[in-house]
């Protein structure tokens, strides 16, 4: 099943421990936001990582599928 890298942009700067909560993804810090990047599987997947930024409160700026596609 292909994987596709996903580009996540949350307004703040989040803390390594929250970052955690998002397994699989590389946290970084970008003027001011914190950029989540790494594969998802599928929809379901998406969605369970927006989700759990929904259960913190956060805020979503923006969800990028990053052209480039993984096999796994």
């Amino acid at each position: 099943m292909p994987r596709r890298q996903y580009r996540l942009v949350v307004e703040g700067e989040l803390s390594d421990q929250v970052g955690l909560v998002l397994e699989g993804m590389t946290m970084s810090r970008e003027g001011g936001n914190t950029v989540l990047v790494g594969p998802v599987r599928d929809q379901a997947e998406l969605q369970g990582y927006l989700q759990r930024l929904s259960d913190f409160g956060l805020t979503l700026l923006s969800a990028t599928a990053v052209e480039e596609e993984t096999r796994s």
